[in-house]
């Protein structure tokens, strides 16, 4: 795995895979804020987005311009191979974590 995968990251890169082909920032946000009851801001999901892509778990590209948004085209993100396969290490990881675990977790 190429660095650290952060618990933000994984939270990002899940929502990625989920939102699929409307995985772009904003929606990435609204997803996150929904399910997690944060409030991100916009330069927390960039500098994230970013690194990611500098690791090699995404990819982007830019999708075509809409009248909505002023002419301006979203940046639209998608898992890589290595993106893949850090969230299999992880999953992994926290399976086995799970099934070890000494302390009864349920109520």
């Amino acid at each position: 795995m190429k660095g650290y995968l952060g618990e933000f990251e994984e939270l990002v890169l899940l929502t990625v895979a989920n939102l699929g082909k409307e995985a772009y920032g904003l929606g990435l946000i609204r997803d996150i804020n929904e399910r997690t009851s944060r409030n991100l801001s916009m330069g927390a999901m960039h500098s994230t987005l970013t690194r990611l892509e500098e690791k090699g778990f995404i990819s982007s590209y830019l999708g075509e311009p809409t009248n909505e948004r002023g002419g301006r085209r979203k940046r639209y993100f998608e898992l890589t191979s290595s993106g893949i396969a850090a969230l299999n290490d992880v999953k992994s990881l926290r399976d086995e974590l799970w099934a070890n675990t000494k302390v009864k977790l349920s109520l």
